[in-house]
């Protein structure tokens, strides 16, 4: 693929004679979901970061169906899709949802008011 460019690149510019051929254009990411996914991604840390792995399981689902609709929308470059698709796929198949423990209930209160068992005021 590469090869094939320089290729085209070449004949371009051999058939200009001396003309200038402008870059081609890269590919970007739209600078809002750039931000907004990088916004989800810090989400996603922030909540394995705690050890909440069901909030990070939430939150890497949203920021994968945000990529989905994305790529649907065509809003992303075709170079970028089977990447950015893999990644996210990837971060929601690694972060694993155990809820913690329930809380364990309180000891039951020991109430003496002064009573001892086993002695009497009357024993010495």
């Amino acid at each position: 693929m590469r090869c094939a460019a320089v290729l085209a690149a070449v004949t371009l510019l051999a058939g200009c004679g001396s003309q200038h051929a402008a870059a081609p254009k890269q590919p970007r990411l739209p600078h809002a979901l750039a931000t907004a996914w990088r916004h989800d991604a810090d989400g996603v840390a922030a909540a394995l970061a705690v050890g909440d792995g069901c909030l990070a399981q939430q939150r890497a689902a949203a920021l994968q169906r945000s990529v989905i609709g994305a790529i649907n929308a065509r809003r992303v470059a075709a170079r970028f899709q089977e990447p950015l698709q893999s990644a996210v796929n990837d971060l929601q198949g690694r972060i694993s949802c155990r809820p913690p423990p329930p809380p364990t209930p309180p000891a039951p209160e020991h109430h003496d008011h002064g009573k001892h068992k086993g002695h009497d005021k009357g024993d010495d």
